[in-house]
């Protein structure tokens, strides 16, 4: 498990790099345009193509899965390259271009084929925006840097379903208006990452010679320990397309479904950047552990959600969940990565934990359709439990080996 960086006073702290900050603005836009669309698909795949739990558990997890091939392969590239703002360019450019499918979209191979190009963008710009963020910013502000940019995607994920709230409204629950609408903060952007966003002097052609493929197959056992570790909290953690579902149950109409997000990503917002420079001190293993509490907690409450308020409560401790984690994997993969494999190590850990998604977002569908909208989450719970049996079992391993030294 990675170590806490020594202690730095707060004054001699370096500033978090502007190139961070406009990232972060360009995942902020683009997560605008995402989440409102997400925060209806599953509503327009159930009501309006009358999809099954199942297809709409396995259409997510395929998305997912398209996106993890895409996130290996542009890590190796960006590696080989040493480029990383061309892939980031293409990849948010993809995304922008599928939101121009999703309003004519009337079956579900044109969702599919929507969602592919979406998550192939996903996959390519998710590698090298990260490896990005990893190369401007010093070691002892790591954590901080990958939590603000963090937290400015999830505002991204605050605003987008609070837009769609207003656009149902204002549209009398048309959805493909509402879709259309999220082609405008696509567009900004695009914008802002060509035009602000520069290339690290650390990723250009300078090193080009020492890469190896086979070096990137052999990530070294820290970075194989994260992403174990990151894969079990992805087979618990099922897509969030199943927490919109559940709010249906829970009391809520159509076009008020968006607020879930709201809540969830309010709550992840507000943790991310705090924890990420919480871990620059303490380290991040900890904090993971808490993690894995607010999702054991979020899925048990979830489960049995037959109100709104207790619906609500459930999607604070999972976007608790997410803003005590996420931010955390990537600073830990960076931490346990030489510099000149970052790029696939970043991208391995997205294929792996990719086709985990895929396997437990279908296996949520099918406990839905099969034993209820209960038994998707009280699994998760289950193993949400191993991963922190899991998790306590290195640090405790970890704790007699530095006490042996």
């Amino acid at each position: 498990m990675t170590q806490p960086t020594p202690e730095v006073p707060a004054a001699a702290r370096p500033a978090i790099p502007v190139t961070v900050w406009m990232l972060g603005f360009v995942s902020l836009l683009m997560d605008v345009s995402s989440e409102m669309i997400n925060a209806l698909l599953p509503l327009y795949l159930a009501g309006g193509l009358g999809a099954s739990a199942l297809a709409i558990g396995f259409i997510e997890g395929l998305s997912v899965a398209i996106a993890t091939v895409t996130k290996f392969l542009s890590g190796v590239i960006s590696d080989i390259s040493r480029r990383a703002k061309p892939l980031a360019v293409l990849g948010y450019g993809l995304g922008a271009l599928s939101r121009l499918i999703f309003p004519w979209a009337a079956s579900l191979d044109q969702i599919v084929l929507a969602k592919a190009l979406d998550r192939v963008g996903k996959g390519i710009r998710g590698t090298p925006r990260d490896a990005i963020v990893a190369a401007v910013s010093p070691p002892e502000i790591r954590g901080a840097s990958f939590g603000l940019r963090k937290s400015l995607d999830t505002v991204g994920g605050f605003v987008g379903p609070l837009v769609a709230v207003g656009a149902m409204i204002l549209m009398a629950g048309d959805i493909r208006s509402v879709f259309w609408i999220a082609v405008l903060p696509a567009l900004l952007c695009m914008i802002v990452l060509v035009f602000c966003v520069h290339e690290p002097e650390g990723l250009r052609p300078a090193r080009r010679g020492g890469f190896r493929l086979r070096d990137a197959l052999r990530l070294n056992r820290a970075v194989w320990v994260v992403i174990g570790l990151a894969s079990v909290i992805m087979l618990a953690r099922f897509s969030e397309a199943f927490v919109l579902l559940k709010a249906l149950e829970a009391g809520f109409t159509p076009a008020w479904v968006p607020l879930a997000l709201v809540i969830m990503h309010a709550a992840y917002g507000l943790t991310a950047y705090p924890v990420g420079r919480l871990s620059d001190r303490i380290g991040g293993s900890g904090l993971l552990l808490c993690s894995l509490g607010f999702l054991i907690a979020a899925h048990l409450t979830l489960a049995h959600a037959g109100a709104i308020w207790v619906y609500v409560l459930g999607t604070v401790l999972w976007g608790l969940h997410m803003g005590f984690s996420q931010g955390l994997l990537g600073a830990m993969i960076a931490a346990a990565t030489p510099d000149h494999l970052k790029g696939s190590a970043f991208g391995t850990f997205n294929l792996v934990t990719g086709l985990v998604v895929l396997i437990g977002n279908t296996l949520a569908g099918w406990l839905w359709q099969g034993l209820g909208s209960a038994a998707p989450f009280l699994a998760g719970a289950a193993l949400s439990v191993l991963a922190m049996i899991a998790l306590a079992a290195g640090l405790g391993r970890s704790g007699a080996r530095r006490a042996t030294v």
